[in-house]
């Protein structure tokens, strides 16, 4: 009951970061390698205030995501869309973006270790709490919980307003998007940072309760790539799930076999999805 509970919140937050992926890529089309760097950069920034300014994470959360969204808008408008525009196939852009999202994110490393070079490491709500007979950390516990809430809005957003409907309808065909009027240059921006923002978000809930520090954003865009791809690429509701089933894997293979192979764990999923079913639980096949 521990792994489970344990491994249920941990895959709760780790959706948030894997959501903001898929927007960026199911819908702008940008394979945005800078997304772990972005999430680190919320967890910085909830360290930042809570060591400078006793300001809970929960509230830098609320002034992390519009700065995040604002800063990835302008991002996809003056560094990915000349791109888009450019790009005479889907692979032209995926390379393209690859390449130029790859020095974002060591753009991003360079400004953080030049911030704070050191582990970002704090303590907040880290005590016990009783839940079904197992003990979790209230931190855990209250970062499972927001991202719930976040994930639960961005569900309504995509079903049930005229944007979301635009952004599911330009992840399914921008040609066909286009021809009923949809502005796709401007849905796309929109979803790039909306995941920008989520994924930045999830980072200040993570750094509640996970050490962090400038280098690790590889590890979490990966995690993030073996979330989507076991999803399906498009798809927030396969995202969900696969997020949980890392989140369970993970916290299995730390608790009973080493915390050190939680790694080779994911890769392991990694290869199993690509290999058997690459389009993932709910995605289209691609």
């Amino acid at each position: 009951m521990d792994i489970i509970i344990s491994g249920l919140l941990l895959g709760g937050t780790y959706a948030l970061m894997a959501m903001g992926l898929n927007l960026q890529y199911g819908v702008a089309r940008i394979m945005n390698l800078a997304n772990g760097e972005m999430l680190v950069l919320g967890g910085l920034a909830a360290f930042w205030l809570f060591t400078v300014a006793d300001l809970s994470p929960i509230t830098t959360a609320v002034i992390v995501a519009p700065l995040a969204f604002g800063g990835n808008w302008l991002a996809y408008r003056y560094l990915l869309l000349p791109l888009v525009r450019r790009a005479k196939s889907q692979g032209q852009l995926e390379v393209d973006s690859i390449l130029a999202t790859f020095g974002m994110s060591f753009a991003l490393v360079g400004i953080m270790v030049s911030i704070h070079g050191e582990y970002f490491t704090y303590s907040f709500l880290a005590e016990p709490f009783s839940i079904l007979g197992s003990t979790v950390a209230q931190n855990r516990l209250v970062a499972f919980l927001v991202a719930v809430g976040i994930g639960a809005g961005l569900y309504y957003w995509l079903n049930h307003t005229y944007a979301g409907t635009a952004v599911r309808a330009v992840s399914v065909s921008t040609e066909a998007a286009g021809l009923v009027g949809i502005n796709v240059d401007k849905i796309s921006a929109l979803a790039f940072a909306v995941g920008g923002a989520v994924t930045a978000v999830g980072g200040t809930l993570i750094s509640t309760f996970i050490t962090l520090d400038a280098s690790i954003g590889v590890i979490f865009t990966m995690k993030a790539l073996i979330i989507i791809i076991m999803g399906g690429v498009g798809d927030i509701r396969g995202a969900i799930i696969a997020a949980l089933i890392l989140g369970l894997v993970e916290t299995a293979v730390a608790t009973i076999v080493d915390p050190g192979l939680t790694l080779v764990a994911a890769y392991v999923i990694f290869l199993a999805v690509l290999l058997f079913r690459p389009q993932g639980l709910f995605g289209r096949r691609v």
